[in-house]
């Protein structure tokens, strides 16, 4: 049985939120800054008003899927996935409305990339469990660039190897290394190497203490 790679798109695959800052800003008169990494404050408009989490989650309903094609390829991506096919199996794992997935499957094969697509809402943790299940790989690496889903995915599925990986330049260095994650690489070359070694070694993922040091 192949190894299985789990893999997130938004800031891993292709550039969302330089994109979706600029379509804020042309379309919608709104300065977007997520470098303190808080969402609830990313978003001021320009008139001085204040918007709600509805409106501010309106607003990403409005970027997919009508704007999904102001996305941009992550260097060296395309070709990284394309090398661990050759050894894996791939699965896209991507947080987006389920009406979505179609848009998402065209956006990625436009890029180069084809491989299964999954939308999920949520944590993905389970959904991670899910699929480690119906592959029955015995190494599994999930890549994704959010904290909380390498929290999710230990805790539903502590056997799989996690990389946190921030793709966007000006928002990784504002993001700590996510304590869950048993590495943090933000070049798609490196993540390459690393993945592969994990594929090749054929053993499931340790556990991870606290702080995310292994033990």
């Amino acid at each position: 049985m192949k190894p299985l790679l789990i893999c997130d798109c938004d800031e891993v695959l292709l550039h969302m939120v330089r994109h979706f800052g600029a379509w804020l800003d042309e379309a919608h008169d709104i300065e977007f800054d997520l470098s303190h990494g808080d969402w609830s404050r990313a978003m001021r408009p320009r008139d001085g008003s204040r918007l709600t989490p509805d409106a501010m989650w309106g607003y990403l309903d409005g970027f997919f899927p009508g704007e999904m094609g102001r996305q941009t390829l992550v260097p060296h991506a395309r070709d990284a996935l394309a090398s661990l096919a050759e050894i894996a199996d791939i699965v896209i794992l991507t947080n987006l409305q389920d009406h979505c997935r179609d848009h998402r499957i065209v956006q990625l094969e436009s890029h180069g990339i084809a491989h299964r697509v999954e939308c999920n809402q949520g944590g993905k943790g389970t959904p991670v469990a899910r699929l480690v299940e119906e592959h029955g790989a015995g190494v599994t690496v999930f890549i994704d660039d959010l904290p909380q889903h390498h929290e999710s995915v230990a805790r539903a599925a502590p056997g799989v190897f996690r990389l946190h990986m921030v793709s966007e330049p000006a928002l990784a260095a504002h993001v700590p290394a996510a304590s869950h994650a048993h590495a943090r690489i933000d070049d798609w070359r490196e993540a390459r190497r690393w993945i592969a070694a994990r594929f090749a070694d054929g053993v499931p993922a340790p556990a991870l203490a606290p702080t995310g040091e292994t033990r």
